[in-house]
């Protein structure tokens, strides 16, 4: 990149995507010349070289100078994976993000982002700066995602993102609570003229699971003092079946393992203009509907032989299915310049998700034997997340007679209104025994929640030397449901020479109890089996040792070395160690008849005959405070290009993360009983692959008509307690099978041929030899359909994934 288009990377045009550390558009001079047209705002090339906003108050910091450890991926980057959602993009790129293995029910219908093996709760999601909503679909089954309810990063239009920052460093002190892994930053484009198109179409090594995506986005000039930037996705997916035989049929008639059905339409747009030569007005909105539809457990034809209306509907038995209706928007708006030397930025942004989720071709048997009639689908459950947030964000940069550097000083202030709902579901879902697979919310469940956070944060940055920087960051939170926090956060970085540098950073974090990890309930209900959740402060839930939630909080501590060896070779390596304290996950479980009367105190209607089942064929528990973990690892990553003449250009690149969480203390119910058995610890300590490692290479040919692009990934061991169906354990609540899914590789590849300067078309592929988790024992499979083991975020069971890609940029 030439110093000015580094320069432009940071300065969009007119109006930039920085928050309080925006640089204004320069004044102009009495009589300015006459305004040229504003030139679009180039795409940002990855990389060392890259300009990053995030992680720091300053301006023109490039991601080698960061002083905190940031990795950048770009549009192209993103569209080169070939896969049609941000999220898996982002996964195949990235060693230090993970994302689950697949899944059903309602975990399967958001998409969840972890980083550093910790919960997706502990990410920050920001959109240029500013904290993006949380979905209201929450994770609620098991696993260790469980209690999440992340932003779902597939709402905002892949065709929109300029580019994106992902800080893997804890920076609550700087952004706030969630930001104890690290934060990702996405960037919109913010480009005044163009027109891309894009369309991917694809299916898996199975023949199922098609997908095709459409791209479209454009900008244009406003008056040559702004821009406005427009775009939109629509990306469907197919069902992929992934179940082992149904050991009831012995068929494949069992469709509850594999990727659920998804249309997804979603729009964005950005714009900016310059009030004043000092005044800029900026705003941006996204909205995306989605419909998704994910498969229960199988009915068998046997269990209507009571109802014989029923069984003329489904003479051949029937899956329920769970239906997901979600729309999602955000609106941001706001103004920003300078004032006697300050940068000031206003802002306020209001998101908001609602889901309504329905139970379809199901029954609900008792309503039927008492009224002799009921419906087939069911409105089952609603939700809907709010946030607001207003903030004031001032930063300047101050020299001072009495110390030889300058000093950058920033600060501002937030309000934040965050509301959680939960809808009644149709009486129909909820009375007699409830629809099934999918029981309604009850009345008793239901409710609307909300609280208010106040926030200000500082920070203080510097050179102690003349190569020697130092940052200094605090923050003061206020939550009227869960009491203050402090956070502060100490960042150095001393440079040896231009080839040689140290970094470290030492912090502590905060992750507030969610409004629906506070409030959530609900009940899942399979052919032979039932599992709930119930909010910490029920009367089912108080009545079996639950407390009230507490923030999480953590101690973050890391130092790395950015060097390069020898010329072009740039390798970074960070190590970590973040201790976490009061993890908020589902803990203390109860069984059997114990389970069945705290359900029933809730409110919640269950299966006839179910008062007889034992061990974990009835099962529930409440979000709480279950334990403290130590996290630690290393992040390395080296990127070396090569030059052959006229045979071209390769950039080679490898990236590693190596990860471990070890439990340090386990925290009791009231009652003295532990909150975790050996299940849950393992889903806190090894569901998360202790290594993930990305190396390969891109060669494109002297005159940029080819690429072609082949990168490996080892993704490493997971090890999980499974549950017995069979045998002397049989739903046993103590002991457990020990399950290795041991390490797997997988080959990506892909090759590009520019038809013209405008025009390009890349065939390609994803484990491209169609790897697959490993197969858990028949015996540890419920019904024997689960064949791969769904509650780790090691690597998906869609095994290969081979697309075709068309794009064009005018």
């Amino acid at each position: 990149m030439t110093d000015e288009s580094r320069a432009a990377t940071t300065q969009s045009v007119p109006v930039q995507h920085k928050q309080a550390h925006t640089t204004p558009v320069a004044k102009k001079t009495a009589k300015p010349a006459p305004r040229q047209a504003a030139r679009p705002t180039p795409e940002v090339s990855g990389g060392s070289e890259a300009v990053v906003v995030t992680g720091t108050r300053e301006f023109g910091k490039k991601a080698r100078d960061s002083i905190a450890p940031v990795d950048i991926v770009t549009n192209r980057q993103l569209t080169g994976t070939g896969q049609p959602t941000l999220r898996d993009s982002l996964a195949l790129l990235l060693p230090s993000l993970t994302v689950p293995t697949g899944g059903f029910d309602a975990g399967a219908l958001t998409d969840s982002i972890s980083l550093r093996g910790l919960n997706p709760n502990e990410t920050l999601v920001l959109v240029d700066g500013k904290r993006r909503h949380t979905t209201a679909n929450i994770y609620a089954d098991a696993g260790p995602s469980q209690g999440s309810t992340p932003v779902d990063i597939d709402m905002i239009p892949m065709s929109m993102i300029d580019h994106i920052e992902v800080l893997r460093d804890g920076a609550s002190a700087q952004y706030g609570s969630d930001a104890i892994a690290g934060v990702v930053n996405i960037i919109l484009k913010k480009q005044n003229h163009g027109l891309t198109m894009r369309s991917n179409t694809g299916i898996t090594s199975e023949g199922d699971g098609f997908q095709q995506g459409v791209f479209i986005d454009g900008g244009a000039n406003l008056n040559n003092r702004g821009f406005v930037h427009i775009g939109g996705d629509f990306v469907h997916q197919d069902h992929t079946v992934r179940s082992g035989a149904d050991n009831r049929t012995n068929t494949y008639v069992n469709q509850l393992l594999g990727q659920p059905e998804q249309t997804r339409e979603s729009v964005a747009i950005n714009a900016g203009y310059d009030i004043t030569d000092n005044v800029q007005a900026y705003a941006s909105a996204t909205y995306a509907h989605r419909h998704a539809e994910s498969y229960q457990n199988y009915r068998l034809p046997s269990s209507l032989a009571k109802y014989p209306g029923y069984s003329a509907i489904y003479p051949y038995g029937y899956a329920p299915i769970e239906e997901l209706n979600e729309n999602d928007y955000e609106l941001t708006a706001g103004f920003r310049g300078t004032l006697a030397g300050w940068h000031w930025d206003v802002s306020s942004v209001f998101g908001r998700d609602y889901d309504a989720v329905n139970a379809q071709s199901t029954t609900n048997v008792g309503l039927y034997a008492a009224t002799g009639q009921t419906p087939t689908s069911f409105a089952a459950q609603a939700y809907n997340d709010t946030q607001w947030t207003n903030s004031v964000d001032l930063s300047r940069k101050f020299r001072t007679s009495f110390w030889p550097y300058a000093i950058n000083v920033a600060g501002g202030a937030s309000y934040r209104y965050e509301a959680y709902a939960i809808g009644t579901g149709s009486p129909a879902s909820y009375t007699y025994s409830s629809s099934d697979g999918f029981p309604g919310t009850n009345p008793a469940n239901a409710g609307k929640w909300s609280r208010d956070v106040a926030a200000g944060y500082l920070d203080v940055s510097t050179n102690l030397m003349k190569h020697w920087q130092l940052d200094l960051a605090g923050r003061v939170e206020h939550y009227t449901d869960v009491g203050n926090t402090k956070t502060g956060k100490v960042s150095t970085r001393y440079d040896f020479s231009p080839r040689f540098a140290i970094r470290g950073t030492f912090s502590n974090g905060f992750h507030a109890p969610t409004l629906a990890q506070e409030h959530y309930s609900a009940l899942s209900v399979s052919p032979t089996a039932a599992s709930g959740i119930i909010a910490a402060s029920s009367a089912g839930a108080l009545a079996n040792g639950a407390s009230a939630l507490k923030p999480e909080s953590s101690t973050s501590a890391e130092g790395g070395i950015i060097v390069e060896p020898i010329k072009k070779l740039h390798v970074t390596v960070d190590v970590y160690q973040i201790d976490l304290r009061d993890r908020i996950m589902p803990g203390g479980t109860i069984y059997g008849s114990q389970a069945y009367s705290a359900l029933a105190a809730d409110g919640f209607n269950l299966p006839s005959g179910s008062e007889n089942w034992t061990g974990s064929q009835l099962a529930t528990h409440w979000f709480a405070n279950v334990a403290n973990t130590r996290t630690q690892g290393l992040d390395l990553t080296a990127n070396y290009p090569t030059d052959f003449g006229r045979y071209g250009h390769a950039d080679w690149d490898v990236a590693i993360n190596l990860n471990r969480t070890r439990l340090r203390h386990q925290t009791n119910s009231t009652t003295g009983a532990p909150l975790l058995n050996a299940q849950n610890i393992a889903y806190i300590t090894t569901a998360y692959p202790r290594s993930k490692i990305i190396f390969g290479g891109t060669w494109r040919s002297a005159h940029n008509k080819w690429a072609v692009s082949v990168h490996e990934i080892r993704y490493g061991e997971t090890t999980s307690q499974l549950t017995y169906y069979t045998g002397p354990y049989t739903y046993s609540t103590s002991h457990f099978l020990q399950f290795q899914n041991v390490p797997k590789w997988t080959t990506n590849a892909s090759v590009t041929y520019n038809i013209t300067p405008k025009w390009s078309a890349t065939i390609g592929g994803n484990n491209i030899f169609a790897k697959f988790p490993s197969v858990v024992p028949e015996g540890n499979r419920y019904l024997g359909v689960p064949k791969y083991y769904m509650s780790t975020s090691q690597l998906g069971m869609n095994g290969g994934y081979y697309y075709l890609d068309v794009s064009a940029r005018f």
